[in-house]
């Protein structure tokens, strides 16, 4: 492919992009790989680079652009060297017009960025959403442990105590070792929100959104194997993945639990005031993820920020009910905002008498609110609100 023809390529996937974010159709991540599998005629580095002007479009752009063409645009506007390309050639995009305006540019929609500004996010935190996620991984201490295990790339510790960040580009599932169940794929921040749970070996914990189950695994490691651990979903396609990665890993104690949705207390009735830790990762709006989905900022509302906090409520009453006298409920949104974060634990503090909030000490992040907040400009990792409520004896 040409470089006038990788542009032209990007404005095409990013109108399908567009179109997906306002009908809440597929991610981006799928589309780009739905194209590439329909035009076996791009290479390896076209592929690639078609892939970063998509991303890197949509990271210039605020709010949902009208067009493709106008997100390329405004990333023409930021500098990049791509005006030449808009020449008119064979499979490039045609010359751009003397009154043709780019998208609006930003770091988000004006209602979302405000929202940001609310809760306490300056303009470095923001900027740091639109930059590159990283390539970390969690070593299983059910068969291995990172002070002596030999990882076939170089890689760096982290905080949490089995956490290495690797080159970004590393082929992880390739190796022997993640075949394995050596090492698993995990954002540092999600190996950090484990660590509030204080799972111990022989406890009754439940996962109440377990989805795929990388927390779950990372709690199983954190017991030992040992104890009960229920991982529980509403969703049936996200848990069945779980059974093969737990295998994998060697963590046999891993209970899978499909759920009803709002007939979740049926489904666990025999863990009702039993669980020692309750572990509510909560869907959420995903804004503390826009590194690795920048489109997301394009597929959230009012309205919906406002059913996810709903959503949150629900769950958190759900796991007052299976906690034992003494337990403890961690709650976590991969969220910077405070309507899915610091306000829910208010909320749920205020009506549940007798519940406390617990600040947790993890080896990073900043106390926010009753609970910890850790963002990729202060920690390098996801954004993630993580708390803990205890019911005293």
């Amino acid at each position: 492919m040409t470089p006038a023809a990788r542009v032209q390529s990007a404005i095409e996937i990013l109108d399908t992009i567009i179109e997906a974010a306002r009908s809440n159709g597929a991610p981006a991540d799928r589309i780009i790989a739905n194209w590439a599998k329909s035009n076996r005629y791009a290479g390896s580095k076209d592929r690639r680079a078609v892939r970063e002007l998509v991303y890197s479009a949509i990271r210039a752009c605020g709010p949902v652009p009208k067009t493709g063409r106008g997100a390329m645009l405004r990333l023409v506007e930021t500098g990049e060297a791509l005006a030449p390309l808009f020449d008119g050639s064979q499979y490039g995009p045609p010359a751009i017009g003397r009154n043709e305006k780019p998208a609006e540019g930003g770091i988000a929609p004006k209602w979302l960025a405000e929202k940001l500004v609310a809760s306490g996010l300056d303009e470095s935190e923001q900027e740091a959403l639109l930059g590159r996620a990283a390539l970390d991984v969690r070593i299983n201490t059910l068969k291995a442990d990172r002070g002596n295990l030999d990882l076939p790339v170089a890689g760096e510790p982290l905080a949490a105590p089995q956490a290495v960040r690797l080159p970004l580009g590393t082929q992880v599932e390739q190796w022997g070792i993640f075949r394995d169940g050596q090492v698993e794929v995990q954002d540092h921040g999600s190996q950090i929100a484990c660590l509030a749970a204080q799972a111990q070996p022989g406890e009754t914990v439940i996962d109440l959104c377990a989805g795929a189950g990388g927390k779950t695994l990372a709690l199983a490691a954190a017991m030992d194997n040992a104890g009960t651990l229920i991982a529980s979903d509403t969703d049936r396609g996200r848990l069945t993945k779980l059974g093969p990665r737990a295998s994998r890993a060697g963590a046999g104690m891993v209970q899978a639990r499909l759920l009803d949705a709002g007939r979740e207390l049926e489904a666990l009735a025999e863990y009702r005031g039993m669980a020692d830790c309750v572990f509510v990762d909560a869907p959420c709006s995903g804004t503390g993820t826009l590194r690795r989905k920048p489109e997301a900022k394009w597929r959230i509302d009012e309205r919906s920020l406002s059913r996810y906090a709903g959503i949150q409520d629900k769950l958190l009453d759900i796991a007052a009910e299976l906690v034992k006298p003494g337990g403890r409920i961690v709650f976590v949104t991969c969220s910077l905002l405070d309507e899915e974060g610091a306000g829910r634990l208010d909320a749920f503090l205020e009506r549940s008498p007798g519940w406390e909030a617990d600040l947790p000490k993890l080896p990073a992040g900043r106390k926010h609110g009753k609970g910890m907040r850790l963002t990729p400009y202060h920690d390098g990792t996801d954004g993630f609100f993580i708390a803990r409520a205890v019911l005293p004896c």
